[in-house]
């Protein structure tokens, strides 16, 4: 296993490394060995309080981050990326030994990362009003303003992608931010919390605490001084914090939640191809994706045919050691490997037939086998529930009309996929699926200029693109009364 220095593990306010209030420090857990790997501060309410604070300072009209002009927030935001990227690998490194992502996808997620950063830099100055022709003598325009203080709050499963998703917008828009990691996986915030400071961000721009979310989280989500939440997360917890924003203000939310999202195959596919692209939409950092593609139909005429092929893959996809060149590393922490082992013995239970994988690795760590189950019916637990691990559930379907109301019936509706040669087909299916974001031909391909969100039980706005930094701004309507002028 790669040697990697761990460089910071106190709270990041105010631009000082701070303990945390209590002195508590909690451990995080390397899923290759089971082994603590540091122990890092642990944030609680009390902490909490003191980053809003800063946060709120931060964004008083008179401080040196409000009155900067909105070129000089893009500079800044692309000093923060050529610093990332002068680290790439280092921070893929302390990635992978925090969350277990091969070290080369994990690299690649860090370039990706910049890439978001660099778009909203573009959009920091180009924050544009309109002049409207209202009713009466008078002139009227709006102004987009910075909504505030902004909760952030991300995943374990693209600590990196997740954290540029959320402070890049909201720092081209003006707002400041508190963020908190995922407990899982705190150490690359933290250590982009010293190039946020090196990069020349003010005190109290950017503050990152971690903690757990029924404490730290929780005391976020409920501050009275924090003007909008940022989440991504799990379904149920989203919940929560929708209920828990209107308590002491009316917050501003922004929920990119869970998914069981369908990726539909027709008789006219290649069926090599479709299997290839079947297998990255459910497999993709070992399954643990919002928008994974786990509930695969395929059309009758191709089923057999795409089963044998799929299982192939899937038994010939290299799991182990992170740091090797391997495609998948293991799973996060021994809850969710619990949870993985657990729903594929539900998927033997109901009657699934299970073509490949179906267990644990034989090693040290939370390694679970690339599984895939043929025979899948709708009402099976592995076909309603999100599962976010290596799991490919395989449906058979005849009709278009079927699979359309298949894929539908969910409560979920982040993304969603099909493969065909037939264009009516594919934008047809486009149209009627109940998803954010539709894959034709192709899976979970987000760039920086596309919205992603999801409907239903997935989400609330969306993240990414012109509607990414919309969610951290404000419409301010300015009217103006004109002299009268005498009527001819």
């Amino acid at each position: 296993m790669v040697k990697v220095e761990v460089k910071y593990t106190k709270l990041f306010i105010n631009n000082e490394w701070v303990d945390a209030v209590s002195k508590k420090t909690f451990p995080t857990i390397n899923p290759q060995d089971e082994n603590v790997i540091t122990n890092v501060a642990e944030g609680d309410k009390a902490d909490i309080d003191i980053a809003v604070a800063a946060a709120r300072k931060a964004f008083h009209r008179y401080s040196n981050w409000r009155t900067m002009d909105a070129s000089r927030r893009g500079m800044l935001l692309l000093k923060l990326a050529e610093l990332i990227e002068s680290q790439a690998r280092y921070l893929a490194e302390l990635e992978t030994l925090d969350c277990g992502k091969p070290v080369k996808i994990a690299e690649e997620e860090v370039y990706y990362s910049t890439s978001v950063l660099r778009y909203y830099a573009g959009k920091a100055d180009k924050i544009l009003g309109s002049t409207i022709p209202a009713d009466g003598d008078v002139l009227s325009m709006t102004l987009k303003e910075p909504v505030g203080v902004c909760a952030q709050i991300i995943p374990w499963n693209y600590p990196i992608p997740m954290l540029s998703w959320k402070i890049a917008p909201a720092l081209a828009a003006g707002c400041t931010v508190v963020l908190k990691p995922a407990e899982q996986t705190p150490l690359t915030a933290l250590a982009i919390g010293a190039l946020i400071k090196e990069a020349g961000f003010p005190p109290g721009v950017v503050n990152i605490v971690p903690g757990y979310g029924h404490t730290a989280g929780a005391a976020l989500t409920h501050h009275p001084d924090v003007d909008k939440v940022a989440f991504t997360g799990s379904t149920e917890v989203g919940k929560l914090i929708l209920g828990a924003a209107p308590v002491a203000n009316l917050k501003r939310v922004t929920l990119e939640l869970g998914g069981k999202s369908p990726l539909v195959v027709f008789n006219d596919a290649d069926v090599e191809k479709a299997a290839q692209i079947a297998h990255a939409a459910a497999f993709a950092n070992g399954g643990q994706c919002c928008c994974a593609g786990t509930r695969t139909y395929v059309q009758a005429g191709v089923y057999d045919q795409f089963v044998t092929k799929a299982a192939e893959i899937a038994r010939n996809r290299c799991v182990g050691d992170p740091f090797d060149d391997v495609q998948q590393g293991p799973q996060i922490d021994k809850e969710m490997y619990n949870k993985v082992l657990s729903y594929i013995e539900a998927g033997r239970a109901e009657g699934a037939r299970c073509v490949a994988g179906g267990g644990k690795l034989d090693r040290k760590g939370y390694y679970v086998q690339p599984t895939v189950f043929a025979d899948v019916k709708d009402d099976m637990k592995i076909a309603r529930e999100e599962i976010f691990g290596p799991v490919q559930s395989v449906f058979k379907f005849d009709t278009f009309e079927e699979v359309i109301d298949r894929a539908n019936d969910t409560n979920y509706g982040l993304g969603a996929g099909v493969i065909t040669n037939d264009i009516t087909t594919a934008l047809t299916f486009a149209k009627h699926v109940r998803a954010g974001s539709v894959w034709i031909n192709t899976y979970d391909h987000v760039s920086s200029q596309t919205p992603f969100g999801g409907f239903k039980d997935s989400g609330l706005g969306r993240e990414l693109g012109e509607d990414g930094i919309n969610q951290y701004l404000e419409i301010k309507t300015v009217t103006v009364a004109l002299p009268k002028i005498p009527l001819l």
